[in-house]
């Protein structure tokens, strides 16, 4: 009797660990997705949370991603690529150029008056970095790549023309943006968005440069009352996943991944942040308290020798930096052509 309750027994915990394991196996691998920004906010809801929900539906339970806004996982705008890097997130929404030296190769894009819009940038950084033909990214598996609307300014005081920052404590998002930004004679000042609005209201800075979609959904709008809308360069934004942990997934998981990267991330990024940068402006427009300006010719046509020197002056740094010029120049003549 005793060997067969012994038996009995070994069976059931045998039995038990096979339903474990079945279970272990057919539980998702869940996948920490680290948002800085506002769960309202417009890159969000068009991108994010669609990524998220169509990633998890067609990977069949094989993966679950786990949207982590607010700063949940980490707070900081500055440390999210190293947050993937380390494990505190298998993903993150990152802005390339406050994690200087890791996408060095990125300022090709911040360059100033290469861009006429936010489509634009978006198809030529995706294009040059899922080609290889952009460094930088090894270490990542990129989800989406995207390119913001060309950089403006927005202050607390008129800013009629280009001349009316001269002196003024702007604030910039990049190197080249600040070269660019000195360049135009005004003092550029480093920060990332999300400390700007206390910024401006303190009068630590003057104003700042943006694309429309920061003014709201930062709050930047709040504290500023004049919008000049000129090109300046564009900013890199990255959807980026641990190499490693990408490569660890099952099959099922890669596949829905793959499936919800590259293009498809960049057109929902371009029609949704397309239209909501245009409606922003509308209601920029529409406030009767704000000076809304769009620069005339002749001034565009006075910031082209800043905007020539600070190219000037980057692609004089190396070899390598004149031919990534080369390479946007061309992708950018192949977007507008239509191919």
């Amino acid at each position: 009797m005793f060997q067969r309750q012994g038996l009995r027994a070994i069976c059931t915990a045998a039995l038990l660990l096979s339903a474990a394991a079945t279970w272990a196996q057919s539980a998702p691998v869940k996948l920490k997705f680290s948002i800085f920004s506002p769960d309202k906010e417009a890159t969000y809801l068009s991108v994010f949370k669609p990524f998220a929900e169509a990633v998890n539906k067609d990977a069949g339970g094989a993966i679950e991603i786990e949207l982590f806004p607010n700063g949940a996982l980490g707070r900081s705008p500055v440390q999210q690529a190293q947050m993937v890097l380390d494990g505190v997130a298998d993903m993150a929404w990152v802005i390339a150029s406050y994690t200087p030296g890791r996408f060095q190769e990125n300022e090709v894009f911040e360059l100033p008056g290469l861009f006429r819009d936010l489509k634009e940038a978006t198809l030529v950084f995706t294009r040059l970095v899922n080609s290889g033909k952009v460094k930088g990214y090894d270490d990542f598996f990129p989800i989406g790549l995207f390119g913001t609307a060309p950089y403006s300014l927005h202050s607390r005081s008129p800013i009629n023309s280009i001349a009316d920052i001269k002196g003024k404590k702007i604030r910039a998002s990049g190197a080249i943006e600040s070269e660019t930004i000195k360049a135009l004679g005004a003092v550029p000042i480093g920060m990332p968005v999300t400390e700007v609005p206390e910024a401006i209201g303190r009068s630590t800075i003057d104003g700042t440069t943006s694309h429309p979609a920061p003014l709201v959904d930062f709050g930047i709008s709040r504290v500023t009352n004049a919008h000049y809308f000129t090109r300046l360069g564009v900013v890199p934004l990255a959807m980026l996943m641990n190499k490693k942990k990408f490569d660890s997934l099952p099959k099922a998981g890669q596949d829905a991944i793959r499936k919800h990267s590259g293009m498809w991330t960049a057109q929902r990024f371009n029609e949704g942040i397309g239209a909501y940068n245009d409606s922003v402006v509308k209601q920029l427009q529409a406030d009767p308290k704000r000076k809304v300006v769009f620069p005339s010719q002749a001034d565009v046509d006075a910031m082209q020798p800043a905007f020539k020197s600070v190219i000037d002056g980057w692609t004089a740094k190396s070899p390598r930096n004149k031919e990534l010029l080369s390479l946007v120049e061309a992708e950018i003549a192949n977007v507008r052509a239509g191919r």
